[in-house]
């Protein structure tokens, strides 16, 4: 059998933790992965910005990009190597330019999901270019903010309809909030949407390859503990509409990696923000959860690597057929869920990590438990804290993924 190495490359912003844990755990996994005639093992590669030759051979097998949703010499790479060379990518960067956070609210209404009633008005200031005035002059209508303010209802929320991070995003209880927020939103592109009010829980869902982990969120705690780390708030029934609602948006919107958010009123959840492709991954917020994070990555990343996967064309159609005028939201989900399944290869994913990371639950809550871990996590705190916070973050950090090793012993299904 030959020797065959898949290289997998990480496209990199300010990203420190992840990559960190990602490669030494990748390091003592010691893969050799018979495939076919082969033994496939892997190198992990930190990719670095450069001129590239179009034609130039291929490097990676797989990359997991982290940055060109805001880089664009690097999107234009990915694309390239995608149509010339066959690149796997987390996730499908043409998705990733063009589906902005409207595109999958009209795309999730379309298959039936709860999203709330949604606006988008026109920006309140422009950059000036030519045939900007002519345009504004002829087709431009003045409207009624304030009627759209009533149609919704208060309180409602106004953000960006692009982007993340909490960027630009503001509540609003009332008319005169709602014209002074508009007021200071500049050449923003705004949504106006109805708040799902009053809710109960709030939840981020995190898809990964045919992965998903629920937290129980608490957007307005401090950043580093708004992933909490509370247990058994979910049914059942509850757990698995949440991740078919999360698999389904990805699966139709090409992403291998991406969170959504959901609310829940008097028993319906409501997905409000689910265009998250670059979700957060650092430990400073994930904490207790990182972990998780780290080995799905990893799982889905050999699979594919090994597996020769590759990016697959967007099937709209598909899904919309799948479902019909009348059924229940349970009811698409069971007729989506199959195509999504297809889409991630789902049964052969279970069956390759069954037999080739059997181990890595073992290698992950041993890993987490070194110095080179809480050094990881160090890194991280020492690029976000002011120096005389870094030492006791460091210690908050590391002891709750301290806590998940106890939680989470190895052989469960973590």
């Amino acid at each position: 059998m030959a020797k065959v190495t898949r290289k997998i490359g990480l496209s990199l912003g300010a990203d420190i933790c992840w990559p960190i844990a990602f490669t030494e755990i990748m390091k003592r996994l010691e893969l050799a992965i018979p495939q076919g005639r082969n033994t496939v093992r892997f190198e992990v590669e930190r990719m670095t910005i450069d001129p590239f030759d179009i034609r130039e051979p291929r490097r990676y097998d797989l990359v997991i990009d982290r940055l060109t949703h805001w880089y664009h010499t690097r999107r234009e790479w990915i694309k390239k190597a995608v149509i010339l060379d066959d690149v796997y990518v987390f996730n499908n960067p043409w998705a990733v330019q063009s589906m902005e956070k409207l595109t999958t609210y009209a795309g999730m209404v379309r298959l039936g999901f709860p999203v709330p009633e949604t606006w988008l008005v026109p920006p309140h200031s422009y950059d000036p270019m030519e045939d900007l005035q002519v345009t504004l002059q002829r087709y431009a209508r003045h409207f009624d903010l304030g009627a759209i303010g009533k149609k919704l209802g208060y309180p409602m929320f106004m953000k960006p309809y692009d982007g993340g991070g909490w960027r630009a995003v503001s509540r609003l209880e009332d008319e005169s909030a709602l014209r002074e927020s508009y007021d200071q939103s500049g050449k923003l592109v705004m949504t106006l949407q109805a708040a799902v009010h009053p809710f109960d829980r709030f939840v981020r869902c995190i898809g990964l390859g045919p992965q998903t982990h629920v937290v129980l969120y608490d957007a307005k705690a401090p950043l580093h503990d708004r992933y909490t780390m509370k247990a058994d708030f979910l049914s059942p029934s509850e757990r698995a509409l949440i991740d078919g609602m999360t698999l389904v948006i990805n699966a139709f919107f090409g992403w291998d990696f991406n969170s959504c958010e959901l609310l829940h009123k008097r028993g319906t959840w409501h997905p409000i923000d689910f265009a998250n492709p670059c979700p957060d991954s650092q430990v400073t917020s994930l904490h207790y959860h990182f972990p998780w994070l780290i080995k799905a990555n990893l799982r889905w990343a050999v699979f594919a690597a090994t597996t020769g996967r590759t990016v697959k064309e967007l099937e709209w159609r598909r899904f919309f057929a799948a479902v019909e005028e009348g059924m229940t939201l349970e009811e698409r989900l069971e007729a989506l869920l199959p195509i999504v399944h297809e889409r991630f290869d789902t049964e052969r994913f279970g069956e390759f990590c069954s037999k080739h990371l059997a181990h890595l639950d073992e290698v992950t809550h041993e890993w987490f438990g070194t110095d080179d871990a809480r050094d990881a996590v160090r890194k991280k705190v020492a690029a976000l804290f002011p120096p005389h916070e870094v030492d006791e973050f460091t210690e908050i950090f590391f002891d709750r993924i301290q806590r998940w090793r106890a939680d989470e012993p190895v052989g469960s299904a973590a």
